[in-house]
């Protein structure tokens, strides 16, 4: 059956309207998925550290598809930031979040940073899991509400040389197969999306060489399609690729293949 993209874009502004909460939105997949909620007709608040990118881009999309878009300039590896987020949009009806901020870093974990390492963990877990929580209790009032959790095909088992970061991704998986079956009688949505290498601009962040990847369309696109269907998408062909290639292998077998890839891809 031929997907029509007219009948997503209802879908999602009917399901999910009339504001959506994008974090990440400068960049990668988070700006993209900024983008197709804006040609969906959704108003949006646009979560990032960078105000000049962000204030053109809410100015940009307000012109272009006659939304509403406010910018929130915020560090979500700062504690305090959730506070800040829930504060400037509690007058807001919110119907969506879209958790898509977060970085990772590559390389032998003993070479690794500590401070850095404590930052990826605040923004990919612990901010995560606090604007989940939170509007998770907003969208139980509603009874309805959708949330989009960024994981990877690297949480699926452990990375040698991104071991940290695909614990962190580990996290966010099980986070979201979880309440996909516990916030589902009331009406949330939830989703993990579990991409494989993106060009988003995280290979330059974790210090690697990037081969094949996705767009960050393509896993924005696939993402919203299949947000309120599935617990767990693998958006494109690579990521499904990739996931079910290593399915009939043993994990401990899945976790020295993907250590030796990665450690062909980063620099260092």
């Amino acid at each position: 059956m031929e997907f029509n993209m007219g009948n997503l874009q209802k879908r999602l502004k009917t399901q999910y309207g009339p504001w959506a909460i994008v974090t990440g939105a400068s960049s990668g997949i988070g700006h993209e998925m900024a983008l197709k909620l804006a040609e969906s007709g959704l108003n949006l608040v646009l979560v990032a550290r960078r105000q000049a990118i962000l204030e053109q881009m809410a100015k940009d999309l307000s012109n272009r598809y006659g939304i509403e878009v406010r910018s929130v300039v915020q560090d979500l590896a700062v504690e305090r930031s959730l506070e800040t987020l829930a504060v400037q949009t509690h007058d807001l009806e919110v119907g969506l979040l879209v958790a898509a901020a977060g970085f990772g870093t590559s390389g032998a974990f003993l070479n690794s940073r500590l401070e850095q390492e404590v930052e990826m963990l605040n923004v990919n877990c612990r901010s995560l899991l606090g604007l989940t929580w939170h509007f998770s209790q907003r969208f139980a009032k509603q009874r309805r509400g959708g949330i989009v959790l960024m994981s990877s095909i690297v949480g699926f088992q452990g990375m040698p040389f991104a071991a940290h970061y695909a614990a962190t991704k580990a996290y966010v998986q099980t986070l979201a197969e979880a309440l996909y079956v516990e916030l589902a009688p009331i009406g949330i949505d939830v989703i993990a999306s579990a991409p494989g290498p993106t060009n988003s601009g995280f290979g330059d962040l974790a210090g690697m060489k990037m081969g094949k990847v996705l767009s960050a369309g393509e896993v924005a696109q696939g993402t919203l399609k299949a947000l309120g269907r599935k617990s767990t998408v693998l958006p494109g062909f690579l990521s499904k690729l990739l996931t079910y290639s290593l399915v009939p292998l043993p994990r401990w077998a899945r976790v020295q293949i993907m250590g030796g890839v990665m450690k062909s891809m980063t620099k260092r």
